[in-house]
């Protein structure tokens, strides 16, 4: 595993994958401490007193018609050539298998139709973010993963990793304790599928080491809600689903390895395990009831060959030990260190990695040990928010460890900023809104009672490090402008954290 020197960076999963927000909050426009800004998202509810009279909406208006839109990632053409290649591909070695196993019903090919929404929400990937504030191609994307039928099942490349069955280089971090599958639909999209390991009311015991912590399907759809509430839009389209394990993965695969491990309990459910070093037994099984398997659906991410992604080490990774510590544990002044080093020496990738930690101290997320960026987008791209399963696991505890980049380095953006004081406000409560939010997922409750208000709890303590660093060094060199990244602090930090 890839997990020294910040500047270097590691191949990741091509096929990394990771619904849909009731109510957003709008977004912020104004100076820390207003909360009255216009909506924007979708499904927004707007304020009750939109501030500007008729003048200054015109004036909103003519500088929204006048901004460019942000460049793709995809070119349309190139795309929809490549995947029609693919297509076809799968569809002559579809044809083939059906030879081999002397089907005689004839089996049309599928075509590859342009408005297939999982094509549409690739083809939305801009330098703004995964998909716009507005985006009716991820509501129709969240409705074909939660219906649609799947063609195939997979192992996904991590599991391929651990058998030899692939390229291991393009692997970040192959694990056989979470069994994930990857599902192909009748309209050609892929999604990774998580079945649930863990019940909703169930804390991770807090003996339990962040790295060995369970992956939580009902993680990975709450995070999906939560990336867009705070209008990062960095983690891809989830949506929970119960799936027949028996017709929609046995019946449909052509891997013989998965195949084999499909068994009946005792209790008459069917169930399959990881085929793996380790954890390859049935008590480490996924069951159905007796067929039917709630796990969660995140939307693939564009094709490797198309759109590249580096794989970062996160300059406050933890040590992935027992006993060990890494510096930024036990430097206060290590954000010094990072400062010096490109490209979190200028530009946006410090403030991008302080969103992250903020976006993983609210769901609880210990397991950040890498970052996925575009390269199409340079240095200064948005950083992908991925792998969220080991989220939400005790909402009794708040780790505030997590914040390490926020506390140290004593830097936020100011549309972050604006958007947490939003959400801290009676009308746009953090917990409410995600709560609603969450309600229009197939499997709510996806969060218990206790998680969301742990939302808000969190919410307060990270608004509190901002003041806190506010107070110390003030606004002008805390508060940043999302284009550029604010002076460093040349007095001691280590005050902040005596």
């Amino acid at each position: 595993m890839c997990r020294k020197a910040p500047q270097k960076g590691c191949k990741p999963d091509p096929d990394t994958a990771p619904g849909t927000p009731a109510r957003q909050p709008p977004a912020p426009a104004r100076a820390p401490g207003r909360a009255d800004s216009p909506p924007s998202g979708e499904g927004a509810q707007p304020p009750e007193r939109p501030a500007g009279g008729p003048a200054a909406h015109r004036g909103r208006a003519e500088r929204s018609r006048a901004a460019p839109a942000p460049p793709p990632l995809l070119r349309a053409r190139e795309a929809l050539r490549y995947y029609r290649r693919k297509a076809a591909r799968w569809n002559r070695r579809h044809k083939l298998y059906r030879e081999e196993l002397n089907l005689t019903s004839p089996a049309a090919p599928l075509p590859l139709r342009p408005e297939a929404s999982w094509l549409q929400f690739h083809l939305g990937i801009s330098r703004d973010g995964l998909y716009p504030r507005s985006s009716p191609t991820v509501n129709r994307l969240i409705r074909d993963m939660q219906d649609f039928t799947t063609i195939s099942a997979d192992y996904s490349q991590d599991e391929k990793a651990l058998l030899g069955a692939c390229d291991c280089s393009q692997i970040v971090k192959p694990s056989g304790v979470h069994l994930k599958l990857v599902l192909r639909f009748q309209d050609f999209g892929k999604a990774m599928f998580k079945p649930m390991r863990q019940k909703r009311e169930e804390e991770t015991p807090e003996d339990f080491f962040y790295f060995v912590d369970f992956q939580r399907h009902n993680a990975e759809i709450a995070a999906f809600h939560l990336d867009r509430i705070l209008d990062f839009r960095r983690v891809p389209p989830t949506v929970g689903r119960l799936i027949n394990v028996t017709k929609e993965i046995l019946e449909v695969t052509k891997n013989e390895i998965l195949q084999s491990v499909f068994f009946v309990s005792p209790a008459s459910n069917v169930c399959f395990f990881a085929k793996c070093p380790y954890m390859c037994k049935t008590e480490y099984a996924v069951c159905g009831n007796p067929h039917l398997l709630e796990g969660s659906l995140s939307a693939f991410l564009p094709s490797l060959n198309l759109a590249p992604r580096l794989s970062i080490p996160n300059p406050w990774i933890r040590s992935y030990s027992f006993d060990g510590k890494e510096e930024w544990e036990v430097n206060p002044l290590y954000c010094n260190t990072v400062r010096e080093i490109y490209p979190y020496s200028n530009g946006n990738r410090l403030l991008n990695i302080i969103d992250m930690a903020i976006f993983d101290f609210l769901i609880g997320n210990m397991d950040r040990h890498h970052y996925e960026m575009f390269t199409k987008f340079g240095d200064d791209g948005f950083l992908l928010h991925l792998d969220n399963a080991r989220g939400f696991g005790r909402h009794s505890h708040d780790e505030t460890s997590i914040l390490a980049p926020l506390s140290q380095c004593c830097t936020i953006k100011r549309t972050t900023l604006l958007r947490l004081q939003l959400l801290a406000e009676p009308e746009y409560r953090l917990s409410d809104v995600m709560r609603e939010s969450l309600l229009q997922d197939r499997l709510a409750p996806v969060l218990t009672e206790p998680h969301l208000l742990a939302l808000d709890r969190r919410l307060q303590l990270i608004l509190e490090a901002v003041r806190k660093c506010i107070d110390t060094y003030g606004e002008a060199k805390v508060v940043a402008n999302d284009t550029t990244q604010p002076e460093a602090p040349a007095s001691d930090r280590a005050k902040l954290t005596t």
